[in-house]
């Protein structure tokens, strides 16, 4: 097709709602623009098919020979592009909902909270995919990501979703009954970090413990270094939201707290991407996050 010869999409559009309702008044009305553009819009495709379209008929307008044939033919286009257009909806909105979130994310903060999800929203299927990579949204199809991180990422809109409240914690049987409130307490001890969390060396730099110092052992990812605190082989810091259950249940302590407000876990979509499915799990997730 040589998009370069049809006339524009607007002048059609005009056309084709001034012929249905016989007005450019309702013609304006249904496209909200003004009367004025509507009458302009026909005016400018008439002059450029050189052949009147519409003629004045009482407190409206009508069609004439060939207006009424291209008025029909524009109906039966616009009808089938609309069509293709529903059809792609309701498979969109029918798809599972695709987000990528981080293992630690989706073990420690949301599949503890995923039940209420299900029983408020059961006709949405959300597919949840761990993984520790940073992935491509568009490249690799999904609807939504959960990152951590200060919420600049080019291309893509972010949502905070948890503030930047960092945990120190410690299982109790590493402090064998001692109470530590500073970083500096438990220097002395093992601790752990994960590989790829280059933020969080900073929070904790930024506290004034110097890294190079410490007995630091470094595992490869997160799921790991909860694991290995829980079973008493070191100090770590984690998001709150990672962590907060376990001492909650008294399987980890918590010692201190660091505040990077910038820093966090944040809800991740494309620029114009907003399904009615994505739009449901956003406020779920943000009402729960405020809970």
């Amino acid at each position: 097709m040589d998009w370069s010869t049809l006339p524009s999409l607007s002048a059609l559009r005009a056309f084709e709602a001034a012929a249905r309702h016989q007005s450019f008044s309702a013609a304006a009305r249904e496209l909200n623009v003004t009367h004025a553009a509507i009458a302009q819009h026909v005016r400018q495709l008439e002059a450029e098919l050189s052949e009147p379209l519409l003629y004045r008929s009482g407190r409206g307008v009508a069609t004439t020979e060939a207006g009424q044939q291209l008025a029909r033919q524009l109906s039966e286009g616009f009808s089938i592009i609309s069509e293709g257009v529903d059809a792609l909806r309701q498979q969109t909105n029918a798809r599972p909902l695709a987000v990528s979130l981080t293992p630690s994310f989706a073990i420690n903060w949301l599949m503890p909270r995923m039940g209420g999800f299900w029983q408020a929203h059961p006709e949405v299927t959300v597919s949840l995919t761990p993984n520790s990579a940073l992935i491509d949204l568009r490249r690799d199809g999904f609807d939504m990501a959960i990152r951590f991180g200060d919420g600049q990422w080019p291309g893509l809109e972010s949502t905070l979703l948890t503030r930047g409240e960092f945990w120190v914690v410690a299982s109790p049987t590493l402090l064998s009954g001692q109470t530590p409130r500073t970083m500096r307490d438990v220097s002395h001890l093992p601790w752990l970090m994960e590989n790829h969390m280059l933020e969080l060396r900073r929070v904790i730099e930024d506290a004034d413990l110097d890294l190079s110092t410490i007995d630091l052992t470094v595992l490869e990812t997160n799921e790991l270094v909860i694991s290995a605190s829980l079973a008493g082989l070191g100090v770590s810091v984690h998001p709150r939201s990672l962590v907060e259950r376990d001492v909650v249940a008294g399987t980890l302590t918590h010692i201190c707290s660091l505040m990077r407000e910038e820093l966090g876990y944040h809800i991740v979509t494309l620029p114009g991407r907003d399904s009615p499915n994505l739009r449901i799990f956003r406020k779920w997730l943000m009402k729960v996050a405020k809970s």
